[in-house]
Protein backbone atom coordinates (compact mmCIF):
# COMPACT_ATOMS: atom_id res chain seq x y z
CA UNK A 1 0.00 0.00 0.00
CA UNK A 2 1.97 3.25 -1.03
CA UNK A 3 1.82 6.63 1.16
CA UNK A 4 -0.92 8.32 -0.36
CA UNK A 5 -3.55 5.59 0.88
CA UNK A 6 -1.59 5.18 4.33
CA UNK A 7 -2.08 8.88 4.83
CA UNK A 8 -6.12 9.29 3.39
CA UNK A 9 -7.19 5.52 4.58
CA UNK A 10 -10.29 3.70 3.75
CA UNK A 11 -12.45 6.79 2.71
CA UNK A 12 -10.18 5.96 -0.41
CA UNK A 13 -11.51 2.14 -0.76
CA UNK A 14 -13.30 3.07 -4.22
CA UNK A 15 -9.79 4.90 -5.73
CA UNK A 16 -7.58 2.02 -4.14
CA UNK A 17 -10.44 -0.60 -5.54
CA UNK A 18 -10.28 0.91 -9.00
CA UNK A 19 -6.18 0.63 -9.05
CA UNK A 20 -6.26 -3.30 -8.42
CA UNK A 21 -9.51 -3.14 -11.04
CA UNK A 22 -6.94 -1.60 -13.67
CA UNK A 23 -4.51 -3.93 -12.40
CA UNK A 24 -6.23 -6.85 -12.96
CA UNK A 25 -7.54 -5.85 -16.20
CA UNK A 26 -4.40 -4.78 -17.57
CA UNK A 27 -2.64 -8.30 -17.21
CA UNK A 28 -6.30 -9.80 -18.48
CA UNK A 29 -5.20 -8.36 -21.67
CA UNK A 30 -1.80 -10.47 -21.25
CA UNK A 31 -3.76 -13.58 -20.52
CA UNK A 32 -5.88 -13.03 -23.98
CA UNK A 33 -3.25 -13.06 -25.44
CA UNK A 34 -0.91 -16.19 -24.44
CA UNK A 35 -4.38 -18.27 -24.76
CA UNK A 36 -4.60 -16.71 -28.41
CA UNK A 37 -8.52 -15.40 -27.93
CA UNK A 38 -8.95 -12.12 -29.45
CA UNK A 39 -11.26 -10.63 -27.00
CA UNK A 40 -11.19 -7.47 -24.94
CA UNK A 41 -11.50 -8.13 -21.54
CA UNK A 42 -14.33 -5.60 -20.47
CA UNK A 43 -16.32 -7.75 -23.90
CA UNK A 44 -15.90 -10.87 -21.05
CA UNK A 45 -19.29 -10.63 -19.52
CA UNK A 46 -21.27 -9.65 -23.04
CA UNK A 47 -19.55 -12.74 -24.43
CA UNK A 48 -20.03 -15.17 -22.05
CA UNK A 49 -23.72 -14.20 -21.51
CA UNK A 50 -24.44 -14.83 -25.34
CA UNK A 51 -22.35 -18.19 -25.66
CA UNK A 52 -24.78 -19.34 -22.56
CA UNK A 53 -27.62 -17.27 -24.16
CA UNK A 54 -29.08 -17.73 -27.51
CA UNK A 55 -30.63 -14.84 -29.45
CA UNK A 56 -30.42 -12.37 -26.68
CA UNK A 57 -32.01 -9.01 -26.48
CA UNK A 58 -28.86 -6.14 -25.13
CA UNK A 59 -31.85 -5.11 -22.65
CA UNK A 60 -31.56 -9.27 -21.75
CA UNK A 61 -27.37 -8.79 -21.32
CA UNK A 62 -27.67 -6.12 -19.75
CA UNK A 63 -29.96 -7.50 -16.82
CA UNK A 64 -27.87 -10.65 -16.58
CA UNK A 65 -24.90 -8.82 -16.32
CA UNK A 66 -25.58 -5.97 -14.32
CA UNK A 67 -24.56 -3.27 -16.19
CA UNK A 68 -26.37 -0.51 -17.98
CA UNK A 69 -28.32 -0.94 -21.66
CA UNK A 70 -25.70 1.88 -22.99
CA UNK A 71 -22.52 0.27 -22.04
CA UNK A 72 -23.83 -3.02 -23.15
CA UNK A 73 -25.05 -1.73 -26.51
CA UNK A 74 -21.36 -0.19 -26.71
CA UNK A 75 -19.48 -3.16 -26.32
CA UNK A 76 -22.23 -5.27 -28.57
CA UNK A 77 -20.79 -2.05 -31.27
CA UNK A 78 -17.16 -3.27 -30.42
CA UNK A 79 -17.04 -6.85 -30.93
CA UNK A 80 -19.65 -6.07 -34.48
CA UNK A 81 -16.95 -4.17 -35.85
CA UNK A 82 -14.58 -6.80 -34.61
CA UNK A 83 -16.74 -9.64 -36.64
CA UNK A 84 -18.25 -11.23 -33.84
CA UNK A 85 -21.79 -10.71 -34.32
CA UNK A 86 -25.11 -11.66 -35.51
CA UNK A 87 -28.16 -9.60 -35.67
CA UNK A 88 -31.36 -10.69 -35.55
CA UNK A 89 -33.70 -8.48 -37.64
CA UNK A 90 -37.64 -8.20 -37.29
CA UNK A 91 -39.12 -9.06 -40.46
CA UNK A 92 -42.10 -6.15 -40.73
CA UNK A 93 -39.76 -3.10 -39.91
CA UNK A 94 -36.50 -4.40 -39.73
CA UNK A 95 -35.17 -3.14 -36.75
CA UNK A 96 -32.39 -5.38 -34.48
CA UNK A 97 -34.43 -7.32 -31.77
CA UNK A 98 -31.45 -10.19 -31.22
CA UNK A 99 -28.38 -10.61 -31.20
CA UNK A 100 -26.05 -14.01 -30.75
CA UNK A 101 -22.43 -14.66 -31.69
CA UNK A 102 -21.40 -15.77 -35.08
CA UNK A 103 -19.36 -18.75 -35.94
CA UNK A 104 -16.34 -16.76 -35.64
CA UNK A 105 -16.70 -15.52 -32.01
CA UNK A 106 -17.87 -19.18 -31.13
CA UNK A 107 -14.84 -20.72 -32.50
CA UNK A 108 -12.89 -19.07 -29.44
CA UNK A 109 -14.79 -21.21 -26.50
CA UNK A 110 -12.55 -23.89 -26.46
CA UNK A 111 -9.67 -21.35 -25.71
CA UNK A 112 -11.36 -19.55 -23.62
CA UNK A 113 -12.85 -22.17 -21.71
CA UNK A 114 -9.19 -23.50 -20.96
CA UNK A 115 -8.33 -19.77 -19.80
CA UNK A 116 -10.78 -19.77 -17.54
CA UNK A 117 -9.73 -22.97 -15.71
CA UNK A 118 -6.39 -21.57 -15.33
CA UNK A 119 -7.24 -18.19 -14.29
CA UNK A 120 -9.98 -19.60 -11.83
CA UNK A 121 -6.79 -21.60 -10.14
CA UNK A 122 -4.94 -18.86 -10.28
CA UNK A 123 -7.24 -16.41 -8.02
CA UNK A 124 -7.95 -19.37 -5.84
CA UNK A 125 -4.23 -19.94 -4.94
CA UNK A 126 -3.91 -15.80 -4.43
CA UNK A 127 -7.38 -15.73 -2.11
CA UNK A 128 -6.29 -18.90 -0.57
CA UNK A 129 -2.93 -17.18 0.58
CA UNK A 130 -4.93 -13.79 1.89
CA UNK A 131 -6.44 -13.32 5.34
CA UNK A 132 -9.84 -11.78 4.02
CA UNK A 133 -10.95 -13.11 1.08
CA UNK A 134 -12.13 -10.20 -1.04
CA UNK A 135 -14.68 -12.03 -3.27
CA UNK A 136 -16.89 -12.46 0.41
CA UNK A 137 -15.93 -9.20 1.43
CA UNK A 138 -16.86 -7.49 -1.80
CA UNK A 139 -20.32 -9.75 -1.57
CA UNK A 140 -21.00 -8.44 1.69
CA UNK A 141 -20.04 -4.52 0.65
CA UNK A 142 -22.68 -4.75 -2.38
CA UNK A 143 -25.05 -5.89 0.04
CA UNK A 144 -24.73 -3.03 2.25
CA UNK A 145 -24.70 -0.76 -0.45
CA UNK A 146 -27.67 -1.94 -2.51
CA UNK A 147 -29.56 -1.47 0.74
CA UNK A 148 -28.53 2.18 1.15
CA UNK A 149 -25.90 3.68 -1.16
CA UNK A 150 -23.00 4.87 -0.17
CA UNK A 151 -23.93 8.80 -1.11
CA UNK A 152 -27.07 7.99 1.17
CA UNK A 153 -24.96 7.36 3.73
CA UNK A 154 -22.00 10.09 3.78
CA UNK A 155 -25.70 12.92 2.92
CA UNK A 156 -26.30 10.80 6.57
CA UNK A 157 -23.33 11.77 8.65
CA UNK A 158 -23.10 15.55 6.84
CA UNK A 159 -26.56 15.83 8.74
CA UNK A 160 -25.48 14.66 11.56
CA UNK A 161 -22.53 16.64 11.78
CA UNK A 162 -23.87 19.85 10.39
CA UNK A 163 -26.34 19.69 13.33
CA UNK A 164 -23.97 19.80 15.90
CA UNK A 165 -23.23 22.87 14.62
CA UNK A 166 -26.84 24.54 15.14
CA UNK A 167 -27.54 26.02 17.87
CA UNK A 168 -31.62 26.74 19.00
CA UNK A 169 -31.41 30.10 21.01
CA UNK A 170 -34.37 32.05 22.89
CA UNK A 171 -35.91 35.24 20.82
CA UNK A 172 -34.40 38.53 21.62
CA UNK A 173 -35.83 41.62 20.49
CA UNK A 174 -32.93 41.88 17.99
CA UNK A 175 -34.38 39.19 16.28
CA UNK A 176 -37.50 41.08 15.07
CA UNK A 177 -37.23 41.76 11.77
CA UNK A 178 -35.23 38.60 11.20
CA UNK A 179 -38.08 36.52 12.42
CA UNK A 180 -40.35 38.44 10.50
CA UNK A 181 -38.16 38.16 7.03
CA UNK A 182 -37.76 34.42 7.57
CA UNK A 183 -41.34 33.71 7.68
CA UNK A 184 -42.37 36.24 4.74
CA UNK A 185 -39.57 34.62 2.49
CA UNK A 186 -41.54 31.40 2.86
CA UNK A 187 -45.12 32.54 3.06
CA UNK A 188 -44.62 34.93 0.08
CA UNK A 189 -43.09 32.45 -2.31
CA UNK A 190 -46.61 30.14 -1.63
CA UNK A 191 -49.06 31.97 -0.42
CA UNK A 192 -50.28 35.48 0.42
CA UNK A 193 -49.88 37.05 3.25
CA UNK A 194 -52.96 37.16 6.09
CA UNK A 195 -53.71 39.29 8.79
CA UNK A 196 -53.04 37.19 11.38
CA UNK A 197 -49.87 36.47 9.96
CA UNK A 198 -49.07 40.51 10.13
CA UNK A 199 -50.26 40.78 13.72
CA UNK A 200 -47.60 38.10 14.56
CA UNK A 201 -45.03 38.77 12.40
CA UNK A 202 -45.09 42.71 12.90
CA UNK A 203 -45.16 42.45 16.59
CA UNK A 204 -43.62 38.85 17.85
CA UNK A 205 -43.45 39.72 21.37
CA UNK A 206 -46.74 41.31 22.14
CA UNK A 207 -48.67 38.70 20.27
CA UNK A 208 -46.84 35.27 21.10
CA UNK A 209 -44.47 36.18 23.87
CA UNK A 210 -46.23 37.40 25.84
CA UNK A 211 -49.71 36.14 26.15
CA UNK A 212 -47.18 32.58 27.26
CA UNK A 213 -45.90 31.56 24.25
CA UNK A 214 -42.29 31.17 22.81
CA UNK A 215 -40.17 31.92 20.10
CA UNK A 216 -36.74 29.82 19.07
CA UNK A 217 -33.86 31.26 16.37
CA UNK A 218 -31.65 28.54 14.72
CA UNK A 219 -28.08 29.63 14.31
CA UNK A 220 -25.74 28.51 12.36
CA UNK A 221 -22.05 29.79 12.45
CA UNK A 222 -23.15 33.28 13.88
CA UNK A 223 -26.16 33.48 11.16
CA UNK A 224 -29.99 33.18 12.20
CA UNK A 225 -30.93 30.79 9.52
CA UNK A 226 -34.30 29.65 11.10
CA UNK A 227 -37.17 29.74 13.71
CA UNK A 228 -40.25 28.55 14.97
CA UNK A 229 -43.03 29.80 17.35
CA UNK A 230 -44.66 27.91 19.98
CA UNK A 231 -48.50 30.03 20.53
CA UNK A 232 -50.76 29.87 23.81
CA UNK A 233 -54.12 28.61 23.15
CA UNK A 234 -55.02 27.73 26.72
CA UNK A 235 -52.92 26.19 29.62
CA UNK A 236 -52.75 22.45 28.15
CA UNK A 237 -52.80 23.32 24.56
CA UNK A 238 -50.46 25.46 22.20
CA UNK A 239 -49.82 25.84 18.69
CA UNK A 240 -46.88 25.57 16.81
CA UNK A 241 -46.40 28.15 14.57
CA UNK A 242 -44.40 30.65 11.87
CA UNK A 243 -41.91 27.42 11.49
CA UNK A 244 -39.25 28.82 8.89
CA UNK A 245 -35.84 27.93 7.34
CA UNK A 246 -34.20 29.98 4.51
CA UNK A 247 -33.72 28.01 1.60
CA UNK A 248 -30.19 28.23 1.35
CA UNK A 249 -30.15 26.30 4.66
CA UNK A 250 -32.77 23.71 3.97
CA UNK A 251 -31.56 19.73 3.90
CA UNK A 252 -29.76 20.79 7.37
CA UNK A 253 -32.37 19.05 9.59
CA UNK A 254 -32.91 22.94 10.91
CA UNK A 255 -36.75 22.50 10.97
CA UNK A 256 -36.33 18.95 12.66
CA UNK A 257 -34.09 20.28 15.69
CA UNK A 258 -36.50 23.73 16.00
CA UNK A 259 -39.01 21.38 16.59
CA UNK A 260 -37.62 19.24 19.26
CA UNK A 261 -37.62 22.25 20.88
CA UNK A 262 -40.71 23.38 20.82
CA UNK A 263 -42.20 20.49 21.46
CA UNK A 264 -40.00 19.53 24.57
CA UNK A 265 -40.64 24.01 25.43
CA UNK A 266 -44.34 22.90 25.35
CA UNK A 267 -43.97 20.33 27.46
CA UNK A 268 -42.21 22.17 30.30
CA UNK A 269 -44.79 25.16 29.97
CA UNK A 270 -47.56 22.17 31.33
CA UNK A 271 -48.97 21.76 27.84
CA UNK A 272 -50.99 18.11 26.63
CA UNK A 273 -51.30 18.72 22.90
CA UNK A 274 -49.52 20.81 20.44
CA UNK A 275 -51.48 21.48 16.83
CA UNK A 276 -50.47 23.14 13.80
CA UNK A 277 -51.93 24.61 10.39
CA UNK A 278 -50.39 23.87 7.46
CA UNK A 279 -51.40 23.04 3.71
CA UNK A 280 -50.46 19.73 1.88
CA UNK A 281 -48.86 21.46 -0.84
CA UNK A 282 -45.92 21.94 1.27
CA UNK A 283 -44.77 18.38 1.61
CA UNK A 284 -41.49 18.58 3.22
CA UNK A 285 -43.02 20.35 5.46
CA UNK A 286 -45.29 17.99 6.20
CA UNK A 287 -42.96 14.97 6.28
CA UNK A 288 -41.11 16.63 8.95
CA UNK A 289 -44.05 17.12 11.40
CA UNK A 290 -45.36 13.24 10.98
CA UNK A 291 -41.31 12.72 11.71
CA UNK A 292 -42.36 14.97 15.03
CA UNK A 293 -44.79 12.80 15.62
CA UNK A 294 -47.80 15.03 14.70
CA UNK A 295 -50.74 13.50 13.25
CA UNK A 296 -53.88 14.83 11.02
CA UNK A 297 -57.34 15.46 12.69
CA UNK A 298 -60.23 16.97 11.20
CA UNK A 299 -63.38 18.68 11.58
CA UNK A 300 -61.77 21.80 13.34
CA UNK A 301 -61.80 24.58 11.15
CA UNK A 302 -58.80 27.04 10.33
CA UNK A 303 -58.14 31.20 11.00
CA UNK A 304 -55.63 30.68 7.79
CA UNK A 305 -57.36 30.76 4.42
CA UNK A 306 -54.33 28.75 3.04
CA UNK A 307 -54.54 25.95 6.01
CA UNK A 308 -55.48 22.92 4.33
CA UNK A 309 -54.68 20.17 6.76
CA UNK A 310 -54.45 20.69 10.66
CA UNK A 311 -52.05 18.28 12.65
CA UNK A 312 -51.88 17.27 16.90
CA UNK A 313 -48.84 15.76 18.65
CA UNK A 314 -50.61 14.44 22.03
CA UNK A 315 -48.20 14.38 24.87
Amino acid sequence: MNEFFNTVGKVALGTRLRKLGDQLMEEASQIYDLYDVPLQAKWFPVYYTMAQQKDCSITQIATIIGHTHPSVSKIIKEMDAAGLINYNKKSKDGRFTTVNLNDKAMALLPNLIEQLEDARDAIEEVLDKTTHNIWLAMEDMEFELDNKSFYKRVLEKRKIRLAQEIKIIDFSTEHSERFKELNLEWIEKYFTVEPLDEASLNKPKKKIIKPGGHIYMAEYKGVVIGTCALIKFNDTTYELSKMAVTEAAQGLNVGYALGKAIIKKAKNLGANKIYLESNTQLKPAINLYQKLGFTKVVGIPSPYERSNIRMELNF
